[in-house]
């Protein structure tokens, strides 16, 4: 297995004969608003462009999966360069009508899809009421059978639920957003640098951050977060890649738990409604 770290949250995952896009945000550097509401620090996004090698990278695509329709994770940009390619766009069950109804070929992100084991993980993107409002959110168990398996948490703060699937799954590697944003009111909405470092705790592999230095309401620098992995001891497992940066991981020796899928994300509410509009028209 291999992934090379775009942008943000934006990977190219590579399993078997797959190419999968996760998450891509394709636009321009400042060509969508700053995310930042209080405190100052508002700029346009993203903060940087795409790296060298996302043109090549971007040709070998074979589908795209989305966690969550929030910009910075599935951008106008993104919508029309996958329309346009016919590219099969994988999610869940909450997000599939709203993409669909933007002439996506929309395919249900469920056990078995692509020949794979995957389940769908229900997270949470911030607390309290700002959580709420964020939307219901997920992540994906993604397991190749000749290939490390992968745990992709979407945008999530560090719950009992994200715990539990650690423990019971075992993903040989868990890719986590780092960027512990916020809106300057009402509390970081993505795991907190000591939450990060709970997470590696428990993960029975590898992990890679990203979601990095590239939206203007996300403070923790890549430089920052290596000093803390380091002196927490994690630095031989905890892998914070540069954009256009390639890792390949091999499977581990431990042998992979069997995979019953459990209930997957949660029916839309009303706040899906009301982000559904700012991914992409």
């Amino acid at each position: 297995m291999k992934i090379r770290q775009l942008r943000n949250a934006t990977i190219l995952l590579c399993l078997g004969a797959h190419r999968l896009l996760v998450d891509p945000m394709l636009s321009a550097a400042g060509a969508m608003p700053g995310f930042k509401i209080f405190g100052g620090g508002k700029r346009p996004n993203p903060l940087v462009p795409l790296p060298a090698c996302a043109d090549e990278a971007l040709a070998t695509v074979t589908g795209v999966i989305v966690s969550h329709e929030h910009p910075d994770h599935f951008d106008r940009a993104a919508l029309r360069w996958a329309r346009e390619r016919a590219l099969p766009v994988w999610t869940n069950d909450v997000d599939a009508p709203s993409l669909a109804r933007k002439g996506l070929d929309v395919r249900a992100l469920r056990d078995g899809a692509l020949g794979l084991a995957i389940e769908t993980i229900p997270s949470r993107h911030g607390r309290g009421a700002l959580g709420w409002c964020m939307g219901p959110v997920c992540g994906y168990f993604v397991a190749h059978p000749d290939e490390p398996s992968v745990y992709l948490t979407g945008d999530s703060v560090l719950t009992d639920r994200v715990l539990e699937a650690i423990a019971r799954l075992r993903p040989d590697v868990v890719v986590a957003p780092a960027g512990a944003a916020n809106f300057g009111l009402g509390g970081d909405i993505l795991f907190s640098v000591d939450e990060l470092l709970e997470l590696a705790r428990a993960a029975p592999g590898e992990v890679v951050f990203n979601h990095l230095e590239a939206l203007d309401h996300c403070p923790t620098t890549r430089a920052g977060l290596r000093a803390r992995v380091a002196a927490a001891g994690l630095d031989g497992r905890a892998h914070i890649p540069d954009d256009g940066e390639e890792l390949a991981f091999t499977r581990t020796n431990e042998a992979r738990r069997e995979h019953h899928p459990r209930a997957g994300a949660a029916r839309p509410g009303l706040q899906k409604w009301l982000t559904a509009p700012f991914a992409g028209t």
